[in-house]
C-alpha cells in the first residue's frame, strides 16, 4: 500500500526496510527502485546506506553505473547501488559482473531504473515505487 511521507518518513521507511531484510541462502537480495527523476530513489538509498553504517557520501552512480560499499558488522557484507538509467539492456550490466554479484548472498543490491535491465533480474526482486508529490512529500509503495 502506498504511503505519503516527508524526508523523515522516508528515512524511517528505509530503516524499517533494512531491519526487515535478511540475506538469502542462495542469492543476493535485489531491490528495484522505480520512479521518475526526483522521486526519492537515491535519497532512500542514502538512508539505507546510513543505517548499514556507510560513512562515505552516497550519490547516484549515474555515470559509473555501479558503486559497491563494503559493510562492517552487518548482516550483508556489501551494499551495491546500481543506476541503470544509461543502459540499453541487461547485457551491459552482465559485462559489469552481474552474475557474480547477484549470486552472492552477502550482497544487498539496489537498482535504480530496473525496467531498463528487467530481462536479467531475478523473479523474486523486491519492488519499491516512488512518486514525487511536492517538494516535501513523496509517495512510496513497498
Amino acid at each position: 500500500m502506498a504511503e505519503r511521507v516527508d524526508i523523515e518518513g522516508l528515512e524511517a521507511l528505509a530503516k524499517g526496510f533494512v531491519a526487515a531484510k535478511e540475506p538469502s541462502k542462495n542469492n543476493a537480495i535485489v531491490v528495484g527502485l522505480y520512479g521518475d527523476l526526483g522521486s526519492g530513489k537515491t535519497t532512500f538509498t542514502k538512508f539505507i546506506a546510513t543505517h548499514l553504517g556507510v560513512e562515505e557520501t552516497v550519490t547516484s552512480p549515474t555515470f559509473v553505473i555501479e558503486k559497491i560499499y563494503k559493510l562492517d558488522n552487518q548482516k550483508f557484507k556489501n551494499l551495491i547501488h546500481i543506476d541503470a538509467y544509461r543502459l540499453e539492456s541487461g547485457r551491459e550490466l552482465e559485462s559489469l559482473g552481474w552474475k557474480e554479484i547477484s549470486s552472492n548472498p552477502e550482497n544487498l543490491i539496489l537498482i535504480e531504473w530496473p525496467e531498463r535491465v528487467k530481462e536479467i533480474l531475478p523473479e523474486n526482486i523486491t519492488e519499491i515505487y516512488f512518486k514525487f508529490i511536492d517538494e516535501k512529500t513523496r509517495e512510496v509503495d513497498i
